[in-house]
């Protein structure tokens, strides 16, 4: 009996351990939540998806986890609908980077309306057209031009199907900065709760934040908080199963098992000290249609800021 209450211990420890890690890359920072290993597995062999590559083109090897060194991740939220045939274009698109040196991170989203050289076509559009012409197989190279950096992982996450992951912990809480309807929702000023087709509009809504893609960025950045902040707390039976689904369902990655384990053990303390960084830029109108152009200066700054934080010279 002392035995299997053992090992029950440690499975629950190693469950805790690789979803602590899915959240920091998929939600941004730790959270832990127990279940049975089995469950685990299959939302993992579910999500895991490689790239047609062993690694960036921009390095001389694959990164090496175990030696600590510094990596990126892209971050991807897909506009498809659940059950959709299209790629979807991507409604947000962040960079990260982690260096265990210092336990740092370094974040920053790059608008959807970005002008960009996407990597397979040649023309210039609009960077979250890269997703629905080519997959992630398309988007990561053309963010990797763009900032001139290796992408080493993505997270994939399907925003329709974000609000079953909202729902599954039991909705959040988020703070408005300002009153507002989206999609037949109006959200007051001020602390309020979301159940998963509010905090879906929550995150959407674009046109009327004089903001922008920034204003919309930080709104589903505590919408994700939030998820986090829940999803620590669930110890409900049913509870987490419904969020693994939901998880597994919704979520793709290039993130196996094994880098989730060393993430944990060499990196979780860098969520504890994040810069997060902005793409400065301007709107303009270009043959009809609208951009947002980064000046070469600004993209130079950037890049070297990350390159920097990945110790690239």
């Amino acid at each position: 009996m002392r035995s299997e209450r053992r090992q029950k211990k440690k499975m629950k420890k190693w469950v805790k351990v690789t979803l602590s890690i899915l959240a920091v890359f998929v939600l941004l920072v730790g959270g832990y939540i127990g279940y049975t290993l089995f469950t685990l597995n299959k939302a993992l062999t579910t999500m895991h998806d490689p790239l047609d590559r062993d690694f960036s083109t921009l390095r001389t090897g694959p990164v090496d986890l175990s030696k600590k060194q510094p990596f990126s991740v892209l971050i991807m939220g897909i506009d498809k609908e659940s059950g959709g045939t299209d790629r979807g274009r991507t409604d947000s698109l962040m960079v990260v980077t982690v260096n265990p040196a210092d336990d740092s991170m370094k974040m920053m989203s790059i608008p959807r309306d970005t002008r960009v050289e996407l990597v397979g076509r040649g023309t210039l559009d609009k960077i979250n057209h890269a997703h629905a012409f080519g997959g992630v197989e398309m988007s990561i190279p053309t963010v990797e031009k763009f900032l001139d950096i290796p992408i080493d992982f993505y997270v994939k996450m399907n925003m329709e199907g974000f609000k079953d992951i909202v729902n599954a912990v039991g909705g959040v809480e988020v703070n408005n900065s300002f009153a507002f309807t989206q999609d037949k929702f109006t959200f007051q000023e001020g602390r309020i709760s979301l159940n998963g087709d509010e905090a879906l509009a929550f995150s959407r809504m674009r046109k009327q934040d004089p903001r922008g893609d920034f204003g919309r960025t930080d709104r589903q950045k505590q919408v994700v908080q939030g998820v986090i902040n829940k999803g620590a707390s669930v110890t409900g039976l049913a509870n987490v199963n419904s969020l693994l689904g939901a998880i597994g369902h919704n979520v793709n990655t290039n993130l196996s098992r094994q880098d989730m384990m060393l993430i944990q053990r060499n990196y979780l303390e860098a969520r504890h000290n994040v810069d997060t960084l902005q793409l400065s830029g301007s709107g303009s109108t270009i043959n009809g249609v609208y951009y947002f152009v980064v000046p070469e200066d600004e993209r130079t700054r950037v890049s070297n800021i990350f390159k920097e934080h990945l110790n690239i010279n």
